[in-house]
């Protein structure tokens, strides 16, 4: 957003708005204690943000970045840096350029939320002190974040509508910018994740709700294999059960009550299967988590979890139990006591038609298995135009790296892990990333080529 907007919102919208506060992106800083120096991810905002964000504070307050020389560490960026020593008051330098005093620790965020990469927050004046061009910035740049929090009881869309149009009205005099007819909208941070991407007219299109679908639907077609298997299973042993049947009715039994004790049945096998599927789980998520790079855990204090799960079983063993309920409860006693009781060739129908299904929906994961899996493939194992064995890519987060790259060639040719090494300083400067490659990994790799990004 451009620099102004803050400030304009705060003053004009002050009913609307109860925070609105400038902060620069999350991305990677060094931060450094005497020699050492770590890579961290950390932002920098203004004083409010931790009660905006509702840090839990483990050392000092949310009021921490009240000073201008002040910063908020994580818990792990604290253990980092400062091992079992007390953090506070405490001084490290961020980007070799601003010196700020650790005015408290917070706890780390969790992997759910867009900042748990998140280790440390510094204030924003900051950050403007050692960039005093961002000062000069006007209407036409949009450069930085702006967050915002809402009065109680405010209408997202209706003061979107509001303000929509508080750039075009400050670039008046600009008639290039004009030409981009610009509108601002408020984009909720509960949407932030999964519907994040947007048209060229504002207009919300999706985002990562699609894989949320995407894998909802494989899901219920799994689930539905698993039901139409039950009712085969169940409709297949028909003969079997049949005498069960008649004698029931014969001693009295109603078709009601018949048609209860089947999905009786059905409700004890999802209830089993629902059991063992909690216990894999509760095996294998720590696995999973490590191989997916999430923190998935089971939400065993939430009601709704629960309550989710009570409704899936419910509708789940209906589903399953519905055809073989309805299917065995009709069969006539007199026949079957007789001896005389066939099942007709009309009554598999329903059964040939779900095995159709049942075949069909397989066959389908297993094609869009197949193609993913080979696409990955290729993905993985196209020519890229150069050869990646033995390569490393190091990540320049400081402007102090641009002026030292003689240094640091020549420090890692003396490391000893590098024998050789091309990189464009014009393609260094822009992008700040260098290759070099390992003689452990790769012995005989003729390095002809480095990409420039």
């Amino acid at each position: 957003m451009p620099y102004p907007l803050g400030t304009e919102l705060k003053t004009k919208y002050p009913n609307d708005f109860k925070r609105v506060l400038k902060a620069w992106g999350i991305v990677d800083h060094i931060v450094a204690v005497g020699d050492d120096k770590l890579s961290l991810t950390g932002a920098f905002i203004e004083a409010e943000a931790p009660d905006m964000l509702t840090l839990h504070m483990l050392k000092g307050t949310r009021a921490g970045l009240q000073d201008l020389s002040s910063v908020l560490l994580s818990t792990s960026a604290a253990k980092a840096l400062f091992g079992n020593t007390d953090p506070m008051g405490k001084v490290v330098k961020i980007n070799n350029a601003m010196d700020a005093k650790v005015t408290g620790v917070y706890e780390d965020l969790p992997h759910s939320t867009e900042f748990h990469e998140v280790k440390f927050f510094a204030p924003w004046d900051l950050y403007v002190s050692a960039n005093p061009w961002i000062k000069e910035q006007g209407w036409a740049n949009n450069f930085i974040r702006t967050w915002a929090e809402l009065q109680p009881n405010v209408d997202v869309d209706k003061l979107s509508a509001k303000i929509k149009d508080i750039k075009l009205k400050n670039i008046t005099n600009n008639k290039e910018q004009l030409a981009f007819n610009f509108q601002i909208f408020l984009h909720p941070m509960s949407k932030w994740h999964l519907y994040s991407e947007f048209d060229k007219q504002g207009n919300n299109t999706g985002g990562l709700i699609q894989y949320v679908w995407l894998f909802s639907i494989i899901g219920g077609f799994v689930l539905l294999l698993a039901c139409i298997n039950f009712m085969n299973l169940s409709t297949a042993r028909s003969e079997k059960r049949a005498k069960e049947v008649g004698i029931r009715k014969a001693v009295g039994s109603l078709r009601g009550q018949l048609i209860g004790q089947f999905f009786s049945e059905s409700f004890l096998v999802v209830m089993l299967a629902f059991v063992i599927a909690l216990g894999l789980v509760t095996i294998f998520i720590n696995w999973f988590n490590d191989l997916a790079d999430k923190q998935m855990t089971i939400l065993w204090n939430n009601p709704f979890f629960w309550l989710f799960s009570l409704g899936f079983i419910l509708i789940t063993g209906l589903l399953a139990g519905s055809y073989p309920a309805m299917y065995l409860s009709g069969f006539q006693p007199i026949k079957v006591l007789k001896g005389t009781f066939r099942v007709g060739r009309l009554a598999a129908i329903p059964r040939q038609v779900l095995v159709v299904v049942q075949f069909a929906v397989s066959v389908t994961l297993i094609i869009g298995t197949i193609i993913v899996y080979r696409q990955i493939q290729y993905a993985k194992n196209r020519p890229v135009g150069y050869t990646r064995d033995g390569l490393i890519d190091v990540h320049m987060s400081v402007d102090d790296f641009y002026t030292k790259f003689d240094v640091l060639r020549q420090g890692l040719k003396n490391s000893g892990v590098v024998y050789k090494q091309r990189s464009r300083r014009a393609g260094l400067r822009s992008c700040g990333r260098i290759m070099a490659v390992l003689i452990g990994r790769v012995k005989t790799l003729r390095y002809r080529q480095t990409l420039a990004r």
